[in-house]
């Protein structure tokens, strides 16, 4: 599948290094021509570039180099530009003589800008901003209403590699990187604003050896499983799903209302809220136990089914049987206290947890690290991990396997039970044969596009409800972008 891939900062220092075009300054000089293109075009779309104001803050070492040169250039351009230096004595010095050298300037405040260009710390910091450079981007934003913040390779504050956003930390309008893109950018999606990643001749296999990976649009489109001329609702897989209960069948109708809307399959559930259920989705095949519930070739079980012995007893049959599960919720809760179900699994299965759930089955907290902590914990499992968050996560247990990551570019879906919801989607494709990472990953950006949709523009709150009416029209989309 066509992916997106997002190596760590060593990985993109080997392939700047393999370049031979590090020493003699070229690379810079091809990072700060596309810094200072972005910026002109950010403010050609703002009214115009002659005159306008742009604010450097300028960090020491390359990540401030790249921002003076690019003033450089923008003052060739006419445009008014200032560079306040946090480390005067550590400032690039070949930059600051270029920016001097084409009329702008030093100085110890800003008066009022257009845009604010964080050239502080780049993709070696760590740690939150410093309080001196804090209180520069605090007060710009004071004197300036409308200000635009540009930051150069990822905001600083940020961690390249977890995506860690520090206390303080400088939140961006526009992130512009050079090569390939940084973890942080989809870790820390919101921190980072719009992000333009500018080629500086690093060469294809830049980031070819980078665990954390995310599918395009096109290729969840163009897999999105669809009836074919010779298929049946057999065919096009069969999933069970055990969800809610009588007293609570809330997680029941949204689960399996989801699967019902993924594929064309058939969708069964298996449960005390069999009523409410086929009341609701007549389409369903009921049952009141899993072993009731004729043959599938998947299962969901988990949201809303309590903790009690007789979830206990749903969650036995469903994992001795030799089709992949999806397990979810409760169920996680229950896996906690007996991991010896997991161990006697040998047909795949996936765990969804949030970060509680997480912690309780591991028996950990999660840690800053998610790209270590979903991978351990599907090697530590032997299942397929996916953790939930706007950066949703997705670890196979076999090693060497990537960690796909789906952004979900709105916070929309961080609604009571639209992780039911998921459970559904993703239950839906497993059935259909799909190996369990890529049906994570695929189900994660149709949830997400869903509650999008149903959010609108502008977006207002949902309820799970809306995201799983929206569900079709999410494929929909995802399926005309593949053409």
């Amino acid at each position: 599948m066509d992916v997106m891939r997002y190596p760590t900062v060593a990985q993109i220092r080997t392939a700047e290094q393999d370049t031979g075009l590090l020493d003699d300054g070229v690379l810079m000089g091809r990072a700060a021509r596309g810094l200072a293109v972005a910026i002109l075009a950010a403010l050609r779309a703002d009214g115009g570039t002659y005159g306008r104001r742009v604010g450097l803050v300028i960090g020491s070492g390359d990540n401030g180099g790249d921002a003076l040169y690019a003033g450089a250039i923008l003052a060739r351009r006419g445009v008014d530009v200032s560079a306040l230096l946090v480390q005067p004595e550590r400032a690039h010095r070949g930059g600051l003589a270029a920016l001097r050298g084409a009329g702008g300037r030093t100085v110890d405040r800003f008066g009022v800008l257009d845009i604010l260009v964080d050239g502080v710390v780049g993709i070696g910091g760590s740690g939150p901003l410093h309080a001196d450079a804090a209180a520069v981007f605090a007060g710009a934003a004071r004197n300036s209403p409308g200000l635009t913040v540009v930051a150069v390779d990822l905001p600083s504050g940020v961690d390249a590699d977890t995506g860690v956003v520090n206390d303080p930390a400088v939140r961006a309008d526009l992130t512009v990187t050079f090569g390939v893109p940084r973890r942080a950018h989809v870790l820390a999606a919101p921190q980072c604003g719009r992000v333009i990643v500018v080629d500086i001749g690093l060469g294809p296999g830049a980031d070819r050896d980078a665990v954390l990976q995310s599918l395009s649009d096109l290729e969840v489109g163009a897999a999105w499983p669809v009836p074919g001329p010779a298929d049946d609702k057999y065919r096009q897989g069969v999933v069970g799903i055990v969800a809610g209960s009588a007293a609570y069948p809330g997680a029941a109708l949204l689960c399996t209302g989801a699967a019902v809307r993924a594929t064309s399959g058939m969708t069964r559930y298996a449960g005390p809220a069999a009523t409410a259920v086929v009341n609701r989705h007549p389409e369903v095949v009921i049952a009141d136990e899993p072993a009731a519930a004729g043959k599938v070739q998947a299962w969901v079980i988990g949201p809303g089914i309590g903790t009690d012995d007789a979830a206990l007893r749903r969650l036995r049959t469903v994992l001795a049987a030799d089709v992949p599960v999806l397990v979810d919720a409760d169920g996680i809760t229950l896996l906690a206290r007996h991991r010896e179900l997991l161990a006697a699994r040998t047909a795949p299965t996936l765990l969804t947890p949030h970060a509680g759930e997480f912690a309780r089955l591991t028996g950990r907290p999660l840690g800053v690290d998610r790209v270590a902590a979903v991978l351990g914990c599907a090697a530590d499992t032997g299942a397929t991990v996916l953790l939930k968050g706007r950066a949703t996560l997705i670890a196979a247990p076999e090693a060497g396997s990537p960690v796909l990551v789906n952004e979900a570019g709105s916070s929309w879906a961080a609604t009571a039970g639209s992780g039911d919801a998921l459970s559904g989607i993703i239950g839906a494709l497993l059935a259909t044969g799909l190996a369990p990472a890529v049906a994570a990953a695929m189900g994660a950006r149709v949830h997400s596009g869903a509650a999008h949709i149903a959010a609108g523009t502008p977006g207002v709150p949902i309820g799970a409800s809306a995201l799983v009416a929206a569900i079709s029209e999410a494929i929909r989309v995802l399926r005309s972008s593949a053409g």
